[in-house]
């Protein structure tokens, strides 16, 4: 008759004291509780045993198939010897735990268990030579073992046999398997062998010679539990081939999809390519018409201005004079808004690049200084996704201070990230300023006393990839230009 003990033996090094309840579900009732002792080799505590105590293990598992019975569990690993005696504990089983082939031996030779599991690959002792040791010594020679193990190979199968294993358990396990094979076990331990007395004979497989000393029914059990193995496997095997093929099935839609909206595009591609060619073909036919208009336009102001200069030359009257001054200078405002054209044709015609703003700046700095003025740049180790005039909008700004920032001496151009991750560029000089009501009208087309297209010119350039400019300095103290970058079209130079 058993004891009411529930042994645990395990390593003291790799077993720090551990105290744990188990509980029953949805409630805070304590079935077992016990205290491990790491200086001993043996678990000390003592489970309720009682009426109560069996109720509540059986309603945690749902069956008591093990209820009374001494197993003796052998890992070496301390997560699946954990696991492992947790499934035989729900079934009512008491279990002792072994870290290695040696401490286990002591311990069945000590106190005999109902049933053996233990681990094949582990340090020092391993599953088989424990298992050979248990069936060699008259003692403990009835208890059956089990081997848990992957079962990569038949020879495992042969080696288990030699050992003397009753069956296996096959890795990854599942708490059906571990019980089913338990049971069968204990259950061929109280049958007669039909069979009666065992004879040895020898199996040769790969060249290698096996002595088994085992009944024809009990290696028909082992035969029928592997192959019951391999059809739970292959019928999982064949699951995930049918769930493979449907989601193949799945991806082979999905493909001629793509394929389809490849073509799609493929055309939307062309059409658009064809646009873009009649666009290309359609702007260089506008600007050989503006070229040539701006050349005769040109060729007629310079005849303007020789007849103005002749009539002022004849001409003695104060008043028409006058008048023939005003003719004078708006024909020369013509001329320099002809020849602005021209630099800006090219305007939102070639496709918007990543520029280096260090580099895009730097040719200010010679212009500059030609008008004595310092030029202080700060951060600029940035890239901006912008149309290829973007250095003309420096060069405009540069243009306004010097021509209505009344004695500039300085032009700061700095930049830095904002919060939205876009980049903020300000051009900052230490002239006159812009007065507040000049503030918004300074970017309108024909707005100053040049040609009232400079900062138009470049408000429009900058729009071409989202890019926006505002004036936000102090009238007295100096302009302050704000060009905010969108964070899709800025990236830290060098970093492509």
């Amino acid at each position: 008759m058993p004891d009411n003990s529930h042994d645990f033996f395990r390593d003291p090094k790799d077993s720090p004291g551990i105290d744990f309840e188990i509980h029953k579900k949805g409630e805070g009732e304590t079935v077992a509780s016990a205290a491990f002792d790491p200086h001993r080799p043996v678990f000390l505590g003592q489970v309720r045993n009682d009426t109560t105590a069996r109720r509540e293990v059986t309603s945690m598992a749902g069956q008591n198939r093990f209820s009374g019975r001494r197993i003796v569990v052998v890992e070496d690993s301390r997560t699946q010897a954990e696991y492992l005696c947790h499934l035989l504990e729900l079934e009512g089983a008491r279990v002792m735990a072994a870290a290695t082939g040696e401490e286990a031996l002591a311990a069945i030779r000590n106190n005999p268990p109902d049933i053996v599991l233990t681990d094949i690959v582990m340090p020092g002792m391993d599953g088989y030579a424990l298992c050979h040791a248990i069936k060699a010594d008259p003692q403990t020679a009835g208890i059956p073992v089990i081997l848990v193990t992957q079962l990569y190979d038949p020879s495992d199968v042969l080696k288990g046999l030699v050992a003397g294993a009753e069956n296996f358990i096959v890795k990854p396990y599942d708490p059906e398997q571990v019980h089913t094979r338990i049971s069968s076990a204990l259950d061929a331990r109280n049958r007669p062998d039909p069979d009666g007395k065992r004879e040895t004979f020898e199996y040769i497989l790969d060249g290698q010679s096996y002595s088994i000393t085992f009944s024809r029914s009990r290696i028909l059990d082992i035969l029928l539990s592997t192959y019951e193995f391999a059809i739970k496997k292959n019928t999982e095997l064949q699951e995930a081939h049918e769930h493979m093929t449907a989601l193949n099935e799945e991806l082979m839609a999905a493909v001629e999809d793509l394929q389809l909206a490849n073509r799609n595009l493929s055309t939307e591609n062309a059409e658009r390519g064809r646009v873009e060619r009649a666009l290309a073909n359609a702007n260089r036919k506008l600007n050989l018409m503006t070229s040539v208009t701006r050349h005769d336009i040109n060729n007629q102001i310079l005849s303007l201005h020789g007849y103005i200069e002749l009539a002022g030359m004849e001409i003695h009257d104060a008043k028409v004079l006058e008048y023939i001054g005003k003719a004078k200078t708006a024909a020369q405002t013509i001329q320099r808004q002809i020849a602005f054209t021209k630099q800006y044709e090219d305007i939102g015609v070639r496709a918007p690049r990543w520029q280096d703003l260090a580099t895009v700046i730097d040719p200010l700095r010679q212009a500059l200084s030609a008008e004595s003025i310092e030029l202080v740049t700060r951060n600029l180790q940035y890239e901006v996704y912008a149309d290829q005039l973007f250095s003309r909008v420096f060069e405009n700004l540069a243009d306004n201070s010097i021509r209505h920032g009344k004695h500039v001496q300085r032009i700061t151009i700095s930049a830095e990230r904002s919060l939205d991750g876009g980049l903020l560029i300000m051009y900052e000089d230490d002239g006159a300023g812009v007065d507040e009501a000049e503030k918004t009208k300074i970017f309108e087309k024909g707005f100053g006393r040049n040609t009232g297209l400079g900062l138009f010119l470049s408000r429009e350039i900058l729009e071409f990839t989202g890019i926006s400019i505002r004036e936000n300095g102090v009238p007295g103290k100096g302009a302050l230009f704000e060009i905010t970058v969108p964070p899709e079209e800025v990236r830290k130079a060098g970093s492509q």
